[in-house]
């Protein structure tokens, strides 16, 4: 066996960090061209000396989705801070649903995001809330889920044609980025005074104003069998300790693709395909990050809220949380359905022996 490389040591705005192994290959696509763990290393070094991968994570509980072995390899879904850490990486409190606490990886300098990188982490999984007050987002978070068969075109329309519009009407300001994949997500910065419930609850607003103007193409629904072909709402993206990839953030992708902030005009005739690791960096310097200003244009939830009681009166609930979360006070029962016998449930949703 050959003996193993000797760790290449980075200099990372004054601090020292370990990238081992450099040559291990991470893309098989791309092999030695732009797929071995050393470029994607390297791509977050520049990304977070540039500033804007740490502009939209820093301070933020953040969650790691690791591939040690590259693309092909395991994935590790990593929301505890790893016990042995370089003193420059901190943590920040978090609460799950089951009220057990944890602490999770929370970056504040460059340096974080490459310790993070060199551990094979192609995602980072941020919270919409800073580290202070992690009860209380600071963000709405709108993922436009394609169903199979639908394209990334068809979820840009819903994007520009409906969502757009209508968060304008209600005067919120959405921020867009391309998944990585075929989606499309848009955080909409909000004054962090409610809880995950409310927020939560103003996303299902939300949506459901969106699938009343468009009920052919947007829905709300959490069971797939009753989606169809339409775009899904995923509500339940904001939910406590739910995290979404992070605006810069490589995915797991033969092409090393990258969730990546556009602007509106961007996002009219952007192919998510040209937006990798290789190319995001030199087009964050021609033309800078349209999300520099997002903590600018902050708005409150009255409206949405408004929207909620209103649906409320009209005999629209709450809806299905996922099936880790403990039952909710008003949720509907967790059961698809196509399989739900009425009288083996009560008012509350509560299953009935």
């Amino acid at each position: 066996m050959p003996p193993k490389p000797k760790p290449v040591m980075l200099d990372v705005d004054g601090v020292e960090c370990k990238l081992s192994n450099p040559d291990k290959i991470y893309f098989p696509e791309l092999g030695e061209n732009g797929g071995r763990k050393g470029d994607l290393v390297d791509y977050y070094q520049t990304m977070a000396l540039a500033g804007p991968l740490l502009a939209a994570i820093g301070g933020r509980p953040t969650f790691l989705q690791r591939f040690p072995d590259g693309v092909e390899g395991e994935q590790i879904y990593q929301k505890h801070l790893p016990k042995y850490h370089p003193d420059h990486v901190q943590s920040t409190k978090i609460v799950f649903p089951s009220k057990r606490t944890g602490q999770a990886f929370c970056p504040r300098i460059p340096a974080d995001i490459v310790w993070a990188a060199n551990l094979g982490t192609f995602t980072f999984h941020s919270w919409p809330t800073l580290d202070g007050d992690n009860d209380h987002p600071d963000q709405l978070r709108i993922d436009l889920d394609p169903a199979d068969g639908k394209t990334f075109d068809d979820v840009r329309r819903v994007a520009l044609d409906l969502l757009k519009p209508f968060l304008d009407e209600i005067g919120m300001t959405g921020f867009a980025k391309t998944s990585g994949s075929r989606g499309v997500h848009v955080f909409v910065p909000i004054r962090p005074e409610w809880d995950f419930i409310a927020t939560r609850r103003a996303v299902i607003a939300l949506g459901r104003e969106l699938e009343r103007r468009a009920p052919d193409a947007v829905t709300t629904s959490w069971w797939k069998e009753e989606r169809g072909d339409r775009i899904f709402i995923d509500y339940n993206q904001n939910a406590r300790d739910r995290s979404m990839a992070s605006p810069y953030s490589a995915r797991k992708s033969a092409r090393a693709r990258v969730s990546t902030p556009v602007t509106w005009e961007e996002l009219v005739d952007v192919d998510p395909d040209d937006l990798t690791i290789a190319t995001v960096p030199a087009l964050v310097e021609k033309r800078g990050d349209p999300w520099a200003d997002i903590d600018e244009h902050r708005s409150g939830l009255e409206t949405l809220l408004e929207m909620v009681v209103r649906d409320e009166a009209n005999g629209l609930g709450d809806l299905v949380y996922p099936p880790n979360y403990p039952k909710m006070p008003g949720e509907p029962p967790r059961v698809p359905p196509s399989k739900m016998v009425a009288e083996h449930w009560d008012a509350d949703g509560n299953r009935v022996e």
